[in-house]
């Protein structure tokens, strides 16, 4: 590869290694991963469409999941399409697209860890406080507290992201994963990058571990007024809905904080690729479940909206 110097860069582009798996299997897993992502784009767009045509789904909890939708279809396409191109050929990227992926996927990253905390802190509001809910969750709230979540994320990422760029890369110019991530970048760089390593272990601190402690106080909080309840149908129910979306939460944060906060405890770039799948692939493709698809407003809603669609075509 010709060397040429751009800035106080070396090297025009990267090379994304993926998984190193025998080349008998990169159409199966192609194939896997093509539809596992048109799995989420598809569960995500039904979410949005459902709450958009729906008059009855026009409410603060619906509102926070259309943009949960909405943020996972945005982050998850920043990442899988370069995976998917490397199942089928060498996936190279400009030292700028992948300074640009990583702030695109970092941002929407960070902006979904802060509307997750909203979105419990919804559910503990409409649970615990039902007569005074509406007030205290207004629609210019709503609308603040999601402008909130996504200038976060931009914000924070893009300071990450100007540390980076005043770094300079000179080779190898191989990254050992399947998407332009921190610590690979870090392992290339010829200059000093402690500034951005630290710079990122404390944002990653506070926007991993804050949102995270606000989920668990509001789901706390909700369990005890659940125990108030009389034992039934309805008691099962909210423990059920709370327990899934923990699980789905927690293997979100989980997964972050073990790559973001503790990268030591990973021994092997494998486990790393395998920590990232979980939150770049396998949590978009159950949130959509989890929260919204077996909800019976939205089954109404998107059977209504196919229903109009026949009529109309008769």
């Amino acid at each position: 590869m010709e060397m040429v110097s751009i800035g106080n860069q070396t090297i025009t582009e990267f090379v994304l290694l993926g998984f190193y798996v025998r080349a008998e299997l990169h159409l199966l897993l192609f194939i896997v991963f093509t539809v596992i992502y048109a799995s989420i784009i598809l569960g995500n767009m039904l979410i949005i469409v459902a709450v958009v045509s729906s008059q009855r789904l026009h409410t603060p909890m619906y509102f926070f999941l259309a943009n949960l939708s909405f943020l996972e279809i945005l982050y998850t396409s920043s990442v899988v399409p370069k995976m998917l191109e490397g199942f089928l050929q060498e996936a190279a990227i400009s030292v700028a697209g992948c300074l640009l992926q990583f702030f695109i996927f970092g941002s929407l990253a960070t902006a979904e860890c802060f509307l997750l905390a909203v979105m419990a802190y919804d559910r503990y509001l409409a649970i615990c406080y039902p007569l005074r809910y509406p007030l205290l969750m207004g629609p210019r709230w709503c609308l603040g507290l999601v402008v909130i979540a996504w200038l976060s994320g931009f914000l924070v990422d893009g300071l990450v992201v100007a540390l980076m760029a005043q770094l300079r890369f000179c080779g190898p110019n191989h990254i050992d994963h399947f998407y332009c991530d921190f610590m690979p970048l870090m392992s290339l760089a010829c200059s000093d990058p402690s500034v951005a390593q630290m710079t990122t272990f404390i944002l990653s601190v506070v926007c991993l571990t804050v949102p995270f402690g606000l989920i668990l106080t509001s789901y706390g909080r909700i369990v005890v007024a659940v125990l108030r309840v009389p034992a039934g149908a309805s008691r099962r129910k909210a423990f059920s809905t709370c327990s899934s979306h923990l699980a789905v939460v927690s293997t979100y944060y989980g997964s972050l904080m073990v790559l973001y906060i503790a990268p030591s405890a990973v021994h092997s770039q494998l486990l790393s690729k395998v920590f990232a799948l979980l939150y770049t692939v396998v949590t978009p493709l159950f949130n959509p479940v989890i929260y919204t698809l077996r909800n019976k407003e939205v089954q109404q809603a998107l059977w209504r909206l196919l229903y109009v669609k026949q009529t109309e075509t008769i």
